[in-house]
């Protein structure tokens, strides 16, 4: 790196950690505190009975406080990272990290300690004294052997769990990366031979989860920056080394590296040549994992091993061992059964959950936030990339039950399934919600056809579709595209093979296709040549042509272009006096709630018949996530109290649902906080149907609508589900060229399910 480019970075760094605000943290009450009930029930004389209730059954401080969520990051700076001794005030930057961390993958709360203390023993009755303040503890660069010291004297006194994230963290990816090493590379663990470099607690940790692993300690050959550690050796020496030392005369990393299958080095730059790998076993597995420098460079690894499996501690090449695959949800498995510690079947539970991961097909999720990076399971792809939103939910659920099968839980989980789709959830925010729809979707076998079928959004949903439902995708695209962009994306799926795909240059049903268009819009102007020019190049068309004739049973377009575009030629070809396009539906999910909004996209000035239409179409497709729904009819006007032209057309619609009595709640016309805020509506209008808060708006244009629908997602954080087209019986759905590849899963799955299957 360049020195301008250095200094670019420098300064790039320090500004992230002074501002807005210095630091990475702060803390935030989690109830309410406005009024003098408030305060009387948060201080004195309300928290005397949670005092109480704590002090009869010390379990409950984990339902009265937040200490059940809470973990501390522990250090003293001897042994930071890359930086070395730099003390506990210097290291102060890093812990915060790690706290935001915790809270950013796991929304785990956490309080980063840097403490003055170098004495192992003190330091270890330091941190026993705060048992009562935390869930947890998580030691942190604290250096070798003093770690080891003080987070045995930890675990012997403390009831709850302490991790030296530093030991087992990196061992547990380690263990997940040497798993599917050899799975790749056709070993066992019971088989190989280990040469490791770095004698500190991490080298140390990973060698004892190595044989927790099944690998033979006599395969194992530790050497440090004196060479071998071998029987009789008196320099540098403790005991955690000593366990691996080897009766031989052999002394050198050089004299030591032949045969190995396994180096995992954890030292520093320049340690591993590559002569030394030439010697090793054929295909050898290299974990190089100084940081940032490695032992060995990949290029340099490759230069004498073409086919070697290799892993750095690096972001920049292909299976980085990163901690934050491990900490985050080993802490939150732990903290959510009241764990005393962590012991090794969660740790080894943590591992298979990890290495599982990977052998599994990436998240569309994981794909658009490592866009252009091949993640099919492999060489290169050995562990999880860290924002897998998987993880939460597989390693967490595993380390709950291994904490409940040993014996170590406090606050058993009486249902792992359950839990594990919350903590789901809780990462994917439409998971939720999406669950009844996803459920009546795998009982449901239905034929998708993708219009924009070369789009890598488009294949990234096929796969996901083809892995957790039973529908059956279809693309429109050119076969040898689709297939090299499938390639290129690291997808498993091929055209032929996983789907059937449409080639609109060259596909035997052709004629049939632009025929039957023509059949359909002869008396609408279309030619002959008109309908064969539509039919070769617009996809929307052919996909709404193929659900006419029942080779598909939805439709979805719109990844790229104008949504009234798509809905013509919808319209054109799958319209009948039954199904017509009644108007767009968004749901909004938001941290506080979700909100349904229409007609986003179909009626720009809505009569008032079609804004009945469209509130009772919107409470149907609410019902099919297992919502009541409770809709508002949106206005400028409140009950009467203006007279223009969009109020009196809502007026007009509050009649016609009177008559309908659709069987749902609905109240209008009001403005949007009328309709958000209970209380404010029943001082305006005490009369009000509406007993809660609204759960769908309908608005009497689309400019007002799409505006309260993009504000919602651009500046509020809100998260799109849709738009469904409603009115069309699920036979076609636009959605807009904003959508990621997880928005299109979604609308895969309500396409997948009939709307008469919610009543």
């Amino acid at each position: 790196m360049s020195d301008e480019r250095h200094d670019s970075a420098r300064q790039a760094a320090l500004d992230y950690h002074e501002f807005p605000r210095p630091g990475k943290l702060e803390v935030r009450p989690t109830k309410p505190l406005a009024t003098g009930r408030d305060l009387a029930r948060a201080y004195s004389p309300g928290v005397a009975e949670a005092c109480l209730e704590i002090k009869a059954d010390p379990l409950t401080a984990a339902r009265y406080t937040a200490r059940g969520n809470l973990v501390a990051v522990v250090t003293n700076g001897t042994a930071v990272l890359g930086l070395g001794n730099i003390g506990p005030l210097a290291s102060k930057p890093v812990m915060e990290g790690k706290a935001v961390l915790f809270k950013k993958f796991a929304n785990i709360d956490c309080f980063d300690l840097e403490l003055a203390e170098t004495d192992p023993e003190r330091l270890a009755e330091l941190v026993c004294a705060l048992e009562p303040s935390f869930g947890a503890i998580n030691l942190e660069d604290i250096k070798a052997p003093d770690c080891f010291i003080v987070e045995k004297i930890c675990r012997e006194r403390m009831g709850i769990p302490v991790f030296h994230d530093d030991q087992h963290g990196t061992a547990i990816v380690v263990g997940a990366a040497a798993t599917n090493a050899l799975e790749v590379t056709g070993r066992r663990f019971e088989d190989i031979k280990v040469v490791s470099t770095g004698g500190g607690a991490a080298g140390i940790a990973c060698l004892n989860m190595l044989l927790k692993l099944g690998v033979r300690r006599e395969n194992i050959w530790l050497c440090d920056i004196h060479g071998l550690v071998h029987a009789g050796r008196e320099v540098d020496m403790n005991p955690q080394k000593a366990a691996y030392a080897q009766a031989t005369d052999l002394r050198r990393l050089d004299e030591v590296i032949v045969g190995a299958d396994l180096f995992l080095g954890l030292s520093g730059p320049g340690v591993l040549t590559p002569e030394m790998v030439a010697r090793m076993a054929p295909r050898p597995i290299v974990f190089a994992l100084a940081n940032p420098n490695p032992e060995i460079m990949p290029d340099a690894v490759r230069s004498v091993a073409p086919d070697a499996v290799i892993a750095t501690g690096r972001s920049d090449y292909p299976n980085q061992v990163n901690n934050v695959l491990c900490f985050p949800f080993i802490f939150r498995g732990a903290l959510d059964v009241g764990a005393t510690e962590i012991n090794d079947a969660m740790q080894l539970a943590c591992i298979e959950g990890i290495a599982a991961l990977a052998r599994a097909t990436t998240t569309v999720e994981t794909a658009e936030a490592y866009r252009g990076e091949q993640m099919t399971f492999g060489p290169d792809y050995l562990i999880p990339r860290p924002f897998d939103r998987r993880l939460m939910g597989v390693v967490a659920s595993a380390v709950a039950r291994a904490a409940m099968e040993t014996g170590v839980a406090v606050r058993p989980i009486a249902d792992l399934e359950t839990y594990k789709a919350g903590l789901d959830a809780s990462m994917i925010r439409s998971a939720l919600i999406m669950r009844p729809v996803y459920e009546a979707a795998r009982s449901a076998e239905r034929r998708i056809v993708f219009a924009e079928g070369e789009d890598e959004r488009v294949l990234r949903a096929a796969s996901a579709i083809l892995e957790e439902t039973t529908e059956q995708p279809i693309l429109i695209g050119r076969p040898e595209v689709v297939e090299r962009r499938c390639e290129r994306a690291g997808l498993p799926i091929r055209p032929g093979r996983d789907f059937d795909i449409v080639n609109p240059e060259n596909d035997p049903r052709y004629r049939e296709y632009w025929e039957t268009y023509h059949a359909l819009m002869a008396r609408r102007g279309v030619t002959p040549d008109i309908a064969r020019a539509i039919l070769r190049t617009n996809t929307t068309a052919i996909g709404a042509i193929m659900v006419h004739l029942g080779e598909a049973d939805s439709l979805i377009c719109g990844a790229f272009g104008q949504y009234l575009w798509h809905l013509n030629y919808v319209t054109q070809v799958l319209a009948t006096e039954s199904l017509r396009p009644v108007g767009a539906l968004s749901l909004i999910i938001e941290p506080q709630g979700n909100l349904f909004i229409a007609d986003t996209q179909v009626h720009p000035e809505p009569s008032p018949e079609q804004i009945a239409e469209s509130a009772i179409a919107a409470a149907r497709h609410v019902r099919r996530f297992g919502v009541v729904p409770q809709v508002a009819l949106c206005s400028h006007s409140q009950f009467g109290n203006v007279d223009t032209e969009p109020a009196r057309r809502m007026r007009r619609a509050m009649e016609i649902l009177e008559a309908r009595a659709p069987g749902f709640d609905f109240e209008g016309e009001m403005s949007v906080d009328l309709a958000l805020d209970p209380e404010l509506r029943a001082r305006i209008f005490p009369g009000s149907r509406l007993t809660g808060v609204a759960n769908v708006l309908i608005f009497a244009s689309t400019d007002a609508a799409g505006a309260a629908r993009n504000m919602m997602k651009m500046r509020a954080g809100g998260l799109e589900v849709g738009p469904i087209l409603m009115g069309m019986g699920n036979r076609a759905h636009i959605v807009t060229p904003s959508i990621s590849a997880r928005g299109l899963l979604n609308v895969a799955a309500l396409a997948g399910t009939p709307v008469a299957h919610y009543g």
